[in-house]
């Protein structure tokens, strides 16, 4: 009896069935060779690449998010790492270890959110491999080219008397991820805009188009994204650049969203803003007004040569409000 094509696992169709469904998923006239030829770099451009890797129940679950969220956030993790070095993303690579009795139609979902996701940045996914594993395991590769000869933005950048900026919003990964833990499955969430808008933020993050570049082309001097945790993110690009960054609580505070979920929780949402890592927000500092999209969030400042922001012998490079921040922690893949 034929299998319904709804049906088909990898095991079903194989390795040349898997990779064509995701051709046709996630279309490219560059994908389909042994390797993708790109164009060349305009002249003073460079290539930039990155790499991430999600795991099944370490990174995202199919329990509550769909094969086209999962797709989505592969890129969004990816892509904020090309913006925060004032890059633009180009083209994505996708190697994937999956199961045998995994649906042809995950394979598809997943491929099919990455498509998407790139889409508006003009990027495609441009190949990739794919293998038998006991544990879904998706590994995505991101190329970007940074236009023009200004130096990229990096986490050693920041000096005293920078501004500190961010865009996009902080802690709303973490209490998506605190609601669907809390109710055991996403379709126990109640029906709550709100908390509706958390989880799916959670289960896929987007960045806005440009982003990154503006920032570089403003005069910014330093850049990273939330991914581990305000604290551990901004800790480091502190540490690299030598200075101490004071956080402002007023502009860090929870908003109305986290909040709301706080309260159905019954939990300090300040955890989620000061530990809560994935919603890639874009945090940097410069010596010139916050470029549209910015908000200020804090100030670097010097070292002293006897620093007394010493908590257990550990020296804080973060501040906030002057003071050691109540959470210190984040996310740890290791």
């Amino acid at each position: 009896m034929a299998v319904p094509p709804q049906a088909r696992t990898v095991s079903d169709v194989g390795e040349a069935g898997t990779i064509a469904a995701i051709r046709a998923a996630a279309p490219s006239a560059l994908n389909g060779d042994d390797a993708a030829v790109l164009a060349a770099a305009a002249p003073n451009a460079r290539q930039v690449c990155t790499t991430d890797i999600l795991v099944e129940g370490q990174h995202f679950s199919l329990d509550w998010s769909t094969p086209g969220e999962v797709g989505t956030k592969a890129v969004t993790q990816n892509f904020a790492d090309i913006q925060a070095m004032g890059a633009r993303p180009t083209a994505v690579l996708m190697s994937l270890a999956v199961p045998g009795e995994t649906p042809v139609d995950v394979v598809r979902g997943i491929a099919r959110g990455i498509g998407t996701a790139a889409s508006p940045w003009a990027a495609e996914l441009v190949g990739g491999d794919v293998v038998r594993s006991t544990q879904l395991i998706i590994s995505l590769t991101a190329l970007g080219v940074l236009a023009g000869p200004d130096p990229a933005l990096t986490i050693d950048g920041a000096a005293p008397g920078h501004t500190v900026i961010a865009s996009g919003p902080l802690g709303h990964s973490a209490a998506g991820l605190a609601l669907l833990r809390h109710f055991g499955r996403r379709d126990r969430v109640p029906d709550d805009e709100i908390l509706q808008r958390l989880v799916q933020w959670h289960c896929a993050p987007t960045l806005t188009v440009g982003r990154g570049s503006v920032a570089r082309a403003t005069g910014a001097s330093s850049m990273t994204d939330n991914s581990d945790g305000l604290i551990r993110d901004v800790t480091t690009l502190a540490e690299r650049s030598g200075v101490i960054i004071d956080l402002d609580s007023a502009a860090i505070e929870p908003d109305a969203d986290l909040r709301h979920a706080a309260e159905v929780l019954d939990v300090d949402p300040w955890t989620w803003v000061l530990g809560g890592g994935e919603d890639h927000t874009l945090i940097g500092t410069t010596a010139f007004q916050p470029s549209a999209g910015y908000r200020t969030i804090g100030r670097a400042l010097r070292v002293p040569d006897t620093d007394p922001n010493v908590d257990d012998g550990v020296e804080q490079h973060v501040l906030v409000d002057g003071a050691v921040p109540a959470v210190t922690t984040g996310w740890s893949s290791l």
